[in-house]
């Protein structure tokens, strides 16, 4: 008897042309195509509309920020990007395909492969060394040991803390511990990378060095999203999407100029 095919497969199979986004960049396809979406909080009193109307459109190799004062929608903008939180309405593609249908599971795994995150309070653990922490998203792949250490190796020093790799977050700086995170990201070679403010609990200093780091990641290649409320640092984007109370009130695009000469 014949087995018919697997649903599951299907719709993971679907998404497989995002391991070589650049046959679809090619003909002119966004990575991450949003129309009018919508995202609303509801409680029992009270509905919260977070994000009205959203149409926006990443493609590879693109720096963009997104910015706006708290409250206005950013980072639940930015998860919903990263597969974190599902839209209320509307349309989400990545990569040409509806992640509408997925499941915990799939979307899960899309997450490991496909989206790097840099989050504003670093989230790393406390209990592992750097190289630990790096190595860790990459453990939920099922690579074998050798790939991994490659993969990590590359990562850390591209941040420049390949010296550091058996330090433990507490004997780092906030700036180091940012690096680190931003390694983290990199190890699976993502499509795309989501930063939430990621100099939010840095001095100025560090912010930055933080923001060079990903400006020179950018150049090498990488499609960073950023969030950020700070028009410094929103600067270094080459397009900077403004939001506010949940829907998009301006879209400059004449920023890579600015990011040349900062």
């Amino acid at each position: 008897m014949t087995q018919g095919p697997n649903p599951k497969s299907k719709i993971m199979d679907a998404f497989s042309p995002i391991q070589n986004p650049k046959s679809k960049i090619q003909n002119g396809e966004p990575l991450i195509h949003l129309t009018a979406i919508t995202k609303v909080f509801f409680t029992d009193e009270v509905e919260t509309h977070a994000l009205s109307g959203i149409h926006l459109q990443l493609r590879q190799g693109e720096f963009v920020s997104i910015a706006g004062p708290s409250g206005c929608g950013k980072s639940t903008l930015l998860s919903i990007l990263g597969l974190l939180d599902t839209a209320t309405d509307g349309e989400y593609l990545l990569n040409g395909k509806s992640v509408a249908k997925l499941g915990f599971a799939d979307r899960a795994r899309i997450r490991n492969r496909e989206v790097g995150f840099i989050f504003q309070s670093f989230n790393l653990i406390g209990d592992l060394t750097v190289y630990e922490n790096v190595e860790l998203p990459l453990t939920y792949r099922g690579l074998p040991s050798s790939q991994r250490k490659q993969r990590v190796q590359e990562a850390l020093e591209k941040v420049g803390m390949a010296h550091r790799v058996r330090h433990y977050p507490s004997q780092l700086s906030g700036g180091q511990q940012q690096r680190v995170a931003v390694a983290r990201a990199l190890g699976g070679s993502p499509s795309i990378l989501l930063a939430d403010e990621p100099t939010g609990n840095l001095d100025s200093k560090n912010g930055e060095a933080v923001m060079d780091l990903l400006r020179g990641l950018h150049r090498e290649g990488a499609t960073i999203c950023m969030v950020t409320h700070d028009p410094r640092f929103a600067r270094y984007a080459e397009r900077t999407i403004h939001l506010f109370d949940g829907r998009i009130v301006e879209e400059n695009v004449e920023q890579k100029v600015a990011a040349e000469t900062i």
